[in-house]
């Protein structure tokens, strides 16, 4: 009977150094820790110029989206295509972060301005970024609100943003910089009344369609971010110039901006 006792016993231990092994070998590896800086734009045409000005030495693609491993000016980045919209938005950034040990993030584009101080062609410097579309007013929450937090404007990180106002004075001296909040929503806003509405809930200086989803994914990862934005309109429609042209001239102009903020971080 002892005999016996002995041999159950040493089977369970065997069968508890396997299972422990066997988890061991399962279990994920954790991320690694690469002070690379993620760049996130919403079109072909907002990465383009800095892919190529980078020195790419690995693609790998994840959700559908390629994200570009490299260095520009010296520094480790990751540039990345969202595609638009906040879902593919936020997805972009959680997986930079994640996957990919991004330790700061830049989201760069056009937007349409809400102030009829910026001009087209002007940069403007998220200070925080908020939803324009979210709403769960009817069970309480403000405008905007995301439910259980207390929160809804996202600030950006305050180097960050003195490092983009500081690129586009350098990078961009013939624009005008300002800093203010962005709005996002999955709508493209194009009529003024559309505007006036958004300035009327919740001030901010652009409208688009990424910049608060990157924002709170890097509220939650506890990651520090900044949204620099062309402008492509004025608030009432004037001063239009052809969006694909001009998208073109301001993605050229949004290159050279984060490019400088790679070599001086």
């Amino acid at each position: 009977m002892k005999r016996r006792m002995i041999t159950v016993l040493c089977i369970a231990a065997l069968l508890l150094c396997a299972l422990t092994a066997g988890c061991a070998k399962t279990a994920p590896a954790a991320a690694p820790a690469v002070d690379a800086v993620g760049i996130i734009g919403a079109m072909d045409v907002e990465v383009a110029s800095l892919k190529e000005a980078a020195a790419i030495t690995r693609t790998t693609a994840v959700a559908g989206m390629e994200f570009c491993e490299g260095t520009l000016g010296g520094k480790a980045v990751v540039i990345v295509k969202c595609g638009m919209g906040k879902v593919n938005a936020g997805i972009c950034a959680n997986t930079l972060i994640n996957e990919f040990g991004c330790t700061r993030i830049i989201n760069t584009g056009v937007a349409g301005s809400l102030d009829p101080a910026i001009d087209i062609g002007d940069l403007v410097v998220s200070v925080d970024a908020v939803q324009h579309d979210f709403t769960v007013e009817a069970i309480g929450f403000a405008k905007g609100e995301i439910p259980y937090t207390g929160l809804y404007a996202f600030p950006a990180d305050e180097a960050l943003r003195a490092a983009a106002v500081d690129a586009v004075k350098n990078a961009a001296p013939e624009a005008h910089v300002f800093e203010g909040r962005v709005c996002s929503g999955d709508q493209f806003i194009s009529e003024p009344a559309q505007k006036e509405k958004i300035v009327a809930d919740f001030g901010g200086m652009c409208c688009e369609m990424e910049g608060a989803a990157i924002a709170q994914a890097c509220y939650l990862n506890d990651t520090p971010f900044v949204i620099i934005r062309a402008i492509s309109d004025k608030p009432d429609g004037s001063g239009a110039v052809d969006y694909q042209t001009f998208e073109a001239q301001a993605a050229a102009r949004c290159a050279d901006i984060v490019r400088y903020m790679a070599e001086h971080l």
